[in-house]
């Protein structure tokens, strides 16, 4: 009986063990393919994702905080010329101008401009470069009619020639004034325009920060002095 038993015995293991190995494998298959198949794999691409992103992100961010671009080198050169010359035209007020309206727009010009004049002329100085010829520190210190003829730079939207320095020096009371008021109104024109281009292709913030500034004064400056003349 032990003999005859022996295979039955046998054949009733292995289809036991065949069984349970069946039974681990798809155990194990199920239990694997999730996880790894699909969260892992995501979690990963999602980490990988983000990681990129955080990389590329931080050079541009650098990049827009730290140093200066051809356009902020543009815009520093050709203002100083440009408020050294309104600051020229500003200091004709006092004793050409028949209007009080007149004498008090130009020393609120004189005032807003000279400091900026002594703040781009210090970023020039940062960053090596020469500061304009006439555009100093403390604005127009010289001659007045100088800065409708500095041929340091490119010439600026807005500025005026010699020859309308030269005439305007020569007029006084309603006279002046008229002619100051529409002169002024296109230089103001000439250096928002500047200012617009600072904004939208400088990259030094400090500038970026002068040229918004430069925009919102003078835009209200022109209103006021298109006011003045009557023809708003």
């Amino acid at each position: 009986m032990t003999h005859r038993r022996s295979p039955v015995r046998r054949t009733t293991a292995l289809i036991a063990a065949a069984t349970a190995a069946l039974v681990l494998a798809a155990c194990g298959s199920e239990g694997g393919s999730s996880p790894s198949g699909h969260s892992g794999h995501s979690g990963r691409a999602d980490h990988s994702g983000h990681g990129m992103g955080s990389m590329s992100d931080a050079p541009s961010a650098a990049a827009s905080q730290d140093g200066h671009n051809a356009q902020d080198l543009s815009f520093a050169r050709g203002m100083l010329p440009h408020h050294r010359q309104a600051v020229a035209m500003a200091q004709l007020a006092p004793s050409r101008a028949g209007s009080d309206g007149v004498k008090d727009l130009a020393e609120k010009i004189r005032k807003a401009q000279d400091p900026e004049i002594r703040t781009m002329s210090g970023w020039l100085r940062a960053w090596g470069e020469k500061v304009p010829d006439g555009a100093s520190d403390t604005g127009a210190s010289g001659t007045p009619s100088m800065p409708g003829m500095d041929h340091s730079g490119p010439s600026a939207p807005g500025m005026r020639t010699g020859d309308d320095m030269a005439e305007l020096k020569e007029l006084s009371g309603t006279a002046f004034d008229t002619a100051f008021l529409r002169m002024m109104i296109g230089h103001h024109r000439g250096a928002v325009e500047m200012a617009r281009t600072e904004q939208t292709k400088g990259a030094y913030g400090p500038a970026m920060t002068m040229a918004q500034s430069i925009v919102d004064s003078q835009s209200a400056e022109i209103e006021e002095m298109k006011r003045m003349l009557g023809t708003e």
